[in-house]
């Protein structure tokens, strides 16, 4: 199933997409609540909306977004480098950096260059501590696109990552939620402008969605909506304004976003 999060005339809602149109939800696929009262939230309303006339927002609204750099060896290569690190690098972008499908991305006039990483993106369904990549499928609701926007010159200078990845606007996410996406072997690709720019696929990825799990887990409790992200392949390059970039990822969509 592929759920969105999008907004119409009288609210925002969560829809299941089928071939038919959107099959509005009964309520916030992250909430929950323990009164054996509560609606189910993946219940159907019996409302069918039209995609024509709704605007589809960043899938969910996550306390963090925990990221995970240099997982794809051609792109720690590209970046100068021979080796993974002996685990995992991980760092954190904020829930102010999300946008969704078609927001801008502004690029701020004191960056000198403002690159894209196309990621594969696992969501989180409740809440997870502790837990061992065996069991991690429990924990995960589903998979997005996330373009992991990227001030270059200022992750260089600052000699860490947090202002050069987490400025406002630096963390596209959609279209969706897919639990119809192979998370160990889905196709990648980002193309700027119509241009292939990334291709490859998560096989190459050193630590898997699984593995990247229990890692995060063992230091920090991720929360329900929460985003982990599993790092970008070679390829990576500048975008300026006027530029569109699109993550495509199988089993997911496409996540298209222009930079102003």
């Amino acid at each position: 199933m592929r759920y969105i999060r999008y907004r119409t005339d009288t609210g925002v809602y969560y829809g299941a997409l089928r071939s038919d149109g959107i099959h509005r939800l009964a309520g916030d696929l992250f909430e929950r609540c323990t009164s054996a009262l509560a609606l189910d939230p993946f219940r159907e309303t019996g409302v069918l909306d039209d995609p024509s006339h709704i605007r589809i927002l960043a899938p969910c609204r996550p306390s963090k977004i925990v990221a995970v750099g240099r997982n794809y060896l051609d792109h720690i290569r590209e970046g100068g480098g021979d080796d993974f690190t002996p685990e995992p690098i991980l760092f954190i972008k904020p829930s102010t950096s999300v946008i969704g499908p078609e927001d801008p991305i502004h690029a701020p006039e004191f960056v000198k260059r403002l690159d894209y990483e196309g990621e594969l993106a696992v969501v989180i369904s409740r809440t997870a501590k502790n837990v061992r990549a065996c069991d991690a499928k429990e924990y995960i609701l589903g998979y997005t696109c996330l373009n992991d926007v990227t001030a270059r010159d200022l992750q260089n200078s600052d000699g860490q990552w947090t202002r050069s990845k987490g400025m406002d606007t630096f963390c596209p996410i959609g279209p969706c939620i897919s639990d119809e996406c192979d998370p160990l072997r889905a196709g990648i690709r980002t193309t700027l402008n119509g241009r292939v720019v990334q291709e490859s696929d998560a096989s190459y990825q050193h630590w898997n969605v699984y593995a990247l799990i229990e890692c995060i887990t063992a230091a920090m409790t991720l929360l329900p909506g929460d985003i982990v992200t599993t790092g970008t392949p070679a390829g990576i390059g500048p975008m300026v304004p006027g530029d569109v970039v699109e993550v495509t990822i199988e089993g997911i969509g496409t996540l298209r976003n222009t930079v102003v």
